[in-house]
């Protein structure tokens, strides 16, 4: 398989799971548009080198868990 049928494969499957119209293909430069849940948006806090905001005992690992949800 090369590269070219292999790029193909990823836009049929891209385009089925997105159900686009066209038979499951898309155009060359076709625009998708994305959606996240809010579970894995992150909030801007300051970094810290310092303490676990969450868990204050332990060194701050940048996990990024006190910038999120939790989810």
């Amino acid at each position: 398989m090369d590269e070219q049928a292999l790029r193909a494969l990823v836009r049929e499957a891209v385009a089925r799971h997105l159900q686009q119209p066209g038979g499951g293909r898309l155009e060359p430069g076709a625009v998708l548009t994305l959606t996240t849940h809010a579970s894995h948006g992150r909030y801007v806090l300051p970094e810290s080198d310092g303490p676990c905001l969450i868990e204050p005992t332990v060194q701050c690992n940048h996990c990024g868990y006190c910038q999120s949800h939790g989810h």
